[in-house]
């Protein structure tokens, strides 16, 4: 009886571990990471347009993520935003790492130890201005940009891509940068 309460627990905790694993390896259908990625031109500081209203960012403005090398060749991610309920700083630091390779814009982010959220680069323009981010699924998206706005043909044209695929883009939370 033992062995088997042993053989089942060793069962549950696999199977759990494979569902963590596999939630940082997947995309919303039908969209595709963009490749080829250029790591180092993503690198540096992004403002946060506009994105739904996570529990990990409630109440939060001046939102930003700064993109940068580590020795390991993972990148490390510090968000900043300003809680305009508290009047209080919060930021994040955590990593960011290629699920297939550095030419994938294919990521999966950690802020929480061994937990990891998929991050998926799916529209950057030629200058890596602007950026379209999904998560794993349909209720993760972000609009950013190098410069706290987005041009609206831009914006249109994200928001335009977002909803073909399913997202719910008039949810989104447009961000207050100024």
């Amino acid at each position: 009886m033992k062995t088997q309460k042993w053989i089942t627990g060793a069962i549950v905790v696999t199977a759990g571990a494979l569902l963590i694993l596999k939630s940082c390896r997947t995309i919303p259908k039908g969209a595709k990471a963009v490749t080829p990625f250029d790591s180092k031109k993503y690198l540096g500081k992004w403002y946060e347009v506009a994105r739904f209203n996570y529990v990990f960012e409630k109440n939060l403005d001046h939102t930003t993520a700064e993109y940068s090398m580590r020795k390991d060749g993972n990148i490390k991610v510090v968000n900043k935003g300003h809680n305009y309920k508290t009047g209080k700083d919060k930021e994040a630091t955590g990593v960011a790492k290629f699920v297939e390779s550095p030419d994938i814009a294919k990521l999966k982010v950690s802020f929480f130890g061994p937990f990891y959220a998929g991050y998926n680069v799916i529209a950057i323009d030629d200058d890596y201005k602007y950026a379209l981010v999904a998560g794993k699924n349909l209720k993760y998206l972000w609009l950013l940009s190098r410069t706290p706005t987005m041009p609206e043909d831009i914006k249109t044209k994200y928001l335009n891509k977002a909803a073909a695929l399913g997202y719910k883009v008039d949810e989104l939370k447009w961000v207050k940068q100024d």
